[in-house]
C-alpha cells in the first residue's frame, strides 16, 4: 500500500499534462487518483460549479481509503478550481492529511463571480461558456461568426450573453440573479466558513497578479488562525510570486506581462510541492517545516521575503492622502499624493460613461488571453492615464527606497450623480522614464458599500466614504520612482460596466451617464493606506 494523492478536476485528467504528473508522481512512490468532477467527460451527470463539490469530494476521499493500494496517508493536489474541490472535500472529511491548494478560492461570491460587488465580466464569460458543455469548449473556437469577444462583452442584458453566444448555461442566469451575498452562495459552503473544521496541512501557492489571490491569502490566513487543530494551525505555509493564474501553477517563468522579474523569482512549485507530500506523508526529515511559514516575492529589488506570519508583523499601515487644485483629471493634471493630510482643497470630477469605459490593461485577471480577452499581469497603465475620466494622483520622486507588502487599501470620498455607481482604484510604480506598472488594483460598487447582504442606492448629490479593497502586494518603490494613484469608474472587460441607472443587476440594457465628484479635504480624508515595511 501507498501514499495517496487525489485530483478531482473539470478539466480531463486524461490532459496530457496531467497524465505526464501523474505518472511522474507514481514513480515518486505515491498512488494517484485522478477523477473527473460531476459531469464533466467520463464522469456521469450535470455539471454545476460548486454545488456538488463538497459531497462528491467526501465520497471519493472515502472510497480511496478503503482500497487495499491506500497506507490511509492521503493528500490532494491541483489549482484555480481544482485547488477549490481540495478546500471542499477537506471541509468534510477527516482522512485528509496535507493539501496544496495553487491560486484557490475563499469564497466563490468574494473572490470567484464577484469582486467588490462587481461581476468578473471576462473571466465569468469565458470559463463560464468554456465549461458549459461535458468537455472543454474554449470560446473562441466555436462563437458565431458575427460575434467576436469584444461585442459579447458590451452585449445588454448580461443575463442573456450565453444565449448570444449560442449556449444555455443555467449557472450564467444564476449567477446574475444573484448580485448581492444571500443564501444562493452560502449553500456553497464557503471554506472560509468552515476553517474550524478543517484538519489539513496545506501549502498555499498564489500569485501578485492571479484573480484568486486574495483567496490563498484568507485561507492561509484562516487556517492559522482558526484551524481544527494545534496540527493543522501551523501546519500552513505560503508562497506569492510575481505571477499571473497559470503560473501560479509553475513558476518557471520569469516574465509576467511587461516585466521580466529576473531568475531571482523562478522556483520549482512541483519540487515544493514533493518535498510537502514527502514530509507529511512519508516522514521524510527535510527540513520544510523548520523554514518560515511564509514567503513573497518583492518586486522592483526582485527577491524573496520570509516571515513566520502574513501580514507580516512589521508593517506600519502608512496614508497616502489625495492632493490637487481641483484638476487631477488624467497624468496631465495636478493631482499628487503625499503622507500630508489635506486642508482645504478643491474636489476633483469626472464623467463615467459606461458606453466609454476605461479599458482593462493587465491585472489580476484571468485566464488565457484567448479565452478572456482581458490582458493580465504588470502592463504600462499610461493609455489610461491619458484619459480626462481618470483621476491621477502621483508623489514626486521617492528620496529613498518604500517598500510596500501587505494588504492595500483605499479610502475615498465621493459623490455621484448616479443611483448606483462604481469606483476603481489602482496603486501604480512610475518608473523615471515614465513607464507605469500596476501593483494592487480594486472596484467597490456602490450599491454595496455598507453591506453585501442588502444593497443600497446613493441619493445623488450626496458625498460617501468608500472603502476599495486592493487585496495585496509585494513591491518596493525604488528611490527616484514615484508612487501613483489612478481612480475611476470601470475597468472593462475585467469587471462589468455599471449602468448607473440602479436598476436590478444585468436584466436591462439601459446605460446612463454619471458624473462622480472625489473630495479629498480635512473632513473628506481620501487616501490610500499602504503597508509600508521598514
Amino acid at each position: 500500500s501507498f501514499p495517496t494523492i487525489v485530483t478531482r478536476t473539470p478539466y480531463d485528467k486524461y490532459g496530457e499534462i496531467s497524465v505526464e504528473r501523474w505518472v511522474h508522481r507514481a514513480q515518486q512512490g505515491y498512488a494517484v487518483v485522478a477523477q473527473d468532477v460531476r459531469g464533466r467527460y467520463e464522469s456521469p451527470g450535470d455539471f454545476y460549479p460548486m454545488v456538488n463539490e463538497a459531497s462528491d469530494g467526501y465520497d471519493c476521499i472515502e472510497w480511496v481509503s478503503r482500497q487495499p493500494w491506500c497506507n490511509g496517508k492521503i493528500a490532494t493536489i491541483g489549482g484555480s478550481y481544482t485547488g477549490l474541490t481540495q478546500w471542499q472535500a477537506a471541509q468534510g472529511s477527516s482522512r485528509i492529511t496535507c493539501a496544496v491548494p495553487q491560486v484557490a478560492y475563499s469564497n466563490v461570491y468574494h473572490n470567484w463571480v464577484y469582486t467588490g460587488g462587481a461581476f468578473q465580466l471576462a473571466f465569468n464569460t469565458g470559463w463560464g461558456l468554456a465549461t458549459g458543455a461535458r468537455g472543454h469548449q474554449r470560446q473562441y473556437l466555436w462563437l458565431p461568426d458575427e460575434i467576436s469577444q469584444t461585442t459579447l462583452f458590451r452585449h445588454l442584458p448580461l443575463i442573456t450573453i450565453d444565449e448570444e453566444a449560442g449556449r444555455n448555461i443555467p449557472h450564467w442566469k444564476d449567477w446574475i440573479d444573484h448580485p448581492s451575498y444571500d443564501d444562493y452562495w452560502r449553500g456553497m459552503d464557503p471554506v472560509q466558513d468552515h476553517y474550524p473544521d478543517v484538519d489539513v496541512a496545506a501549502y498555499h501557492m498564489a500569485g501578485w497578479f492571479d484573480v484568486f489571490l486574495q483567496g490563498g491569502l484568507n485561507n492561509f490566513m484562516g487556517m492559522t488562525r482558526h484551524g481544527k487543530t494545534e496540527r493543522a494551525r501551523r501546519g500552513q505555509k505560503l508562497i506569492v510570486g510575481p505571477w499571473i493564474h497559470s503560473l501560479g501553477m509553475k513558476g518557471t517563468d520569469s516574465k509576467t506581462g511587461d516585466v521580466d522579474f529576473g531568475e531571482a523569482c523562478l522556483i520549482d512549485l512541483e519540487m515544493e510541492q514533493t518535498r510537502w507530500y514527502d514530509y507529511w506523508l512519508k516522514g521524510t526529515d527535510n527540513g520544510i517545516m523548520e523554514e518560515p511559514r511564509v514567503k513573497v516575492f518583492v518586486m522592483g529589488v526582485n527577491r524573496w521575503r520570509e516571515a513566520d506570519e502574513w501580514p507580516l508583523p512589521e508593517t506600519r499601515y502608512t496614508p497616502y492622502y489625495l492632493h490637487s487644485g481641483g484638476k487631477a483629471n488624467s497624468l496631465f493634471g495636478d493631482g499628487s499624493l503625499s503622507t500630508t493630510p489635506q486642508e482645504s482643497e478643491q474636489s476633483d470630477g469626472y464623467v463615467y460613461d459606461p458606453e466609454h469605459p476605461v479599458m482593462t490593461i493587465g491585472g489580476s485577471t484571468c485566464c488565457a488571453e484567448t479565452l478572456t480577452a482581458a490582458t493580465m499581469g504588470p502592463m504600462d497603465q499610461r493609455p489610461n492615464e491619458y484619459r480626462p475620466d481618470v483621476l491621477v494622483y502621483t508623489t514626486p520622486p521617492l528620496d529613498r527606497d518604500v517598500e510596500v507588502t501587505g494588504p492595500v487599501k483605499a479610502v475615498i470620498y465621493a459623490a455621484s450623480s448616479a443611483r448606483d455607481t462604481d469606483f476603481t482604484a489602482k496603486l501604480v510604480d512610475v518608473y523615471p522614464n515614465g513607464y507605469a506598472m500596476n501593483v494592487a488594483q480594486g472596484i467597490q460598487r456602490a450599491r454595496y458599500r455598507d453591506s453585501w447582504e442588502e444593497p443600497t442606492l446613493l441619493e445623488p448629490g450626496r458625498v460617501y466614504e468608500y472603502t476599495i479593497d486592493l487585496w495585496s502586494t509585494g513591491n518596493c518603490f525604488r528611490k527616484g520612482h514615484r508612487i501613483r494613484l489612478e481612480i475611476t469608474s470601470s475597468n472593462f472587460p475585467q469587471f462589468d460596466r455599471n449602468p448607473n441607472t440602479g436598476n436590478p443587476f444585468g436584466q436591462d440594457a439601459e446605460l446612463r451617464k454619471a458624473e462622480q465628484t472625489v473630495y479629498h479635504d480635512d473632513t473628506h480624508p481620501s487616501h490610500i493606506l499602504l503597508p509600508v515595511i521598514p
